[in-house]
């Protein structure tokens, strides 16, 4: 039996709550390395799905576009349905700045078969004529501009009109009907075909207001254009009859 084991065991149940103080920090900073590595990772695996979140909301976004996109293009599609008339669809790569004029350029020009003066519209009514023709590119004047005139009829009733450009985006004028014209806030205003440069009976724009100053023959007659003018991203180009 050896005389000295209860003394060992009695110095080790002294030791050990030393022994355990001693150990202690080691086993914090072995806890505390390990807690930082667990938030560390955290963090990143966070800020991962935060990427991930914003990459699919940048497609969800994308996704939207694409769609509004393709509503408009068939609508677009469908104008051209109620013309008897080639047509050419052409998307929109410039707009002129010149507060003067109201001009646009798009991508498609005499190779494509664009020729001056052809009528452009959109899905809701028209837009302008060309302008200036190049091999790729092509110049519209828009039916807002000062110098630009639309013959027009009312749809209610055939009141034969000129629909001139103000110079504002959103405003045309008919000064061509005398005081006692049928016409009245509403009426839908068409192309009248007169010329044959624009297609009969569709859209123009819609009367907003009727003036008629003491002692003037005619009226003055504000309408609100129906094409998107300011917000137009493709047009359809309408071809002559000849070419079909």
């Amino acid at each position: 039996m050896d005389l000295f084991e209860p003394g060992r065991q009695a110095l080790s149940a002294l030791v050990h709550p030393v022994r355990i103080i001693a150990s202690t920090p080691a086993t914090l900073t072995a806890r505390l390395d390990e807690n930082l590595a667990s938030r560390r990772a955290l963090i990143a695996e966070n800020q991962r799905l935060k990427d991930r979140q914003q990459m699919f909301e940048a497609r969800l976004q994308r996704f939207d576009s694409l769609e509004v996109e393709n509503i408009r293009l068939r609508r677009l599609l469908d104008s051209s349905y109620e013309i008897e008339r080639p047509v050419l669809i052409a998307e929109l790569i410039r707009i002129d700045l010149d507060p003067f004029s109201h001009l646009i350029e798009i991508g498609k020009g005499s190779r494509h078969g664009v020729y001056i003066g052809q009528p452009v519209i959109d899905e809701r009514g028209i837009l302008g004529q060309v302008d200036q023709v190049g091999p790729l590119s092509s110049t519209i004047r828009l039916i807002s501009d000062p110098s630009h005139a639309t013959p027009v009829q009312v749809n209610r009733n055939g009141l034969r009109g000129i629909a001139v450009g103000t110079g504002a985006i959103d405003q045309l004028t008919i000064q061509s009907l005398p005081g006692n014209a049928d016409i009245q806030v509403g009426d839908l205003i068409v192309a009248s075909g007169l010329g044959g440069r624009f297609p009969s009976g569709y859209p123009v724009g819609k009367v907003q207001r009727i003036s008629h100053e003491a002692g003037q023959p005619f009226l003055t007659i504000e309408l609100t254009p129906l094409a998107a003018l300011d917000r137009v991203r493709q047009v359809l180009l309408i071809g002559d009859e000849s070419d079909e």
